[in-house]
């Protein structure tokens, strides 16, 4: 159980004898230079007081952390509307809007979603550094995971970086597929020829993208495909789909037609994990936010 006391949060829980440095170490396997900060910071208290790290954790005993600790910010806050699907003292999932980027190219942009979180942070007295989990294109909709405190960041950084965090995604492709489920095992480097775009290539890094088809739409001659990444490339899923033939629809950048939409039919559609703290599973779905995609598709129907 946790419980946010102004720039603090209190843990208490079946501590199992650990002492605060195995508790840090050995369980949330905090970064060392995170649990020297902490130190340094006297940023831990055991029942309101100041212990030796050695000190063994009683059952019920209260475990109080500076997590909160204010930090430069990495974002100018900016008042924009968030969806939020999920929140609570350690993370928070945002529903990303098309044509919205995750974080600022430049000190002086405030139209991101990082500048936006920055200020619901603020509103809610926490004056930490805007720390996205995953990124998101610009034009590409869906569920995005934001740490609210360090040591968040860091066991969610470890969770992605192990696929401990599954990423569901839904494209609607030009086509119809032959091949219902199958996977693209195609390493992706930068094209030379153009400043953003991907291309497959020998030299590039290893990609391996997942699909599962989930719907024809055979008059307009499109199929609805789920996809799940091992790697996660540049534009991965647009380059993969446009490699076997079946460009995302609106993603002109790769061959697709924006007769549809105006934008790459691409949605992060649901977020899977266990929470880093609290061990509880988080299971979110988001919803479609604009008409990329057909108004018959019911996302939930797919992964409830």
């Amino acid at each position: 159980m946790t419980k946010r006391k102004g720039e603090w949060v209190e843990f208490i829980s079946n501590w199992n004898g650990h002492t605060i440095e195995l508790f840090l170490k050995d369980v949330w396997k905090a970064p060392k230079k995170l649990i020297h900060q902490l130190r340094m910071d006297k940023g831990i208290k055991v029942n309101g007081q100041e212990v030796k790290w050695t000190t063994p954790l009683l059952p019920n005993d209260r475990l109080q952390i500076w997590l909160y600790k204010p930090e430069p910010v990495s974002a100018k806050p900016t008042y924009s509307e968030l969806d939020i699907l999920f929140e609570d003292d350690h993370l928070l999932m945002i529903n990303k809007r098309a044509g919205v980027d995750v974080h600022p190219a430049t000190p002086e942009q405030t139209d991101t979603l990082a500048n936006a979180v920055a200020f619901h942070l603020q509103c809610q007295g926490i004056f930490t550094k805007v720390r996205h989990i995953h990124r998101l294109d610009r034009d590409t909709t869906g569920a995005i995971l934001f740490a609210k405190h360090a040591l968040a960041g860091a066991m969610l950084d470890r969770m992605l970086a192990q696929r401990q965090i599954k990423r569901t995604y839904v494209a609607l492709v030009h086509g119809i597929m032959k091949k219902k489920t199958g996977t693209i095992d195609a390493p992706i480097g930068r094209d030379r020829h153009h400043p953003t775009r991907r291309r497959v290539s020998k030299t590039g890094e290893k990609a391996v993208t997942h699909y599962r088809v989930l719907e024809f739409f055979q008059n307009e001659q499109l199929s609805l495909v789920q996809l799940t990444l091992d790697t996660g490339r540049t534009h991965q899923i647009r380059v993969h789909m446009s490699y076997i033939g079946h460009p995302l629809v609106g993603d002109v950048l790769y061959g697709g037609s924006d007769h549809f939409t105006s934008r790459q039919a691409l949605h992060a559609a649901k977020i899977e994990f266990l929470h880093p703290i609290t061990n509880e599973s988080v299971s979110c779905i988001a919803p479609f936010q604009d008409d990329a995609f057909t108004k018959a598709i019911d996302l939930c129907s797919y992964f409830s």
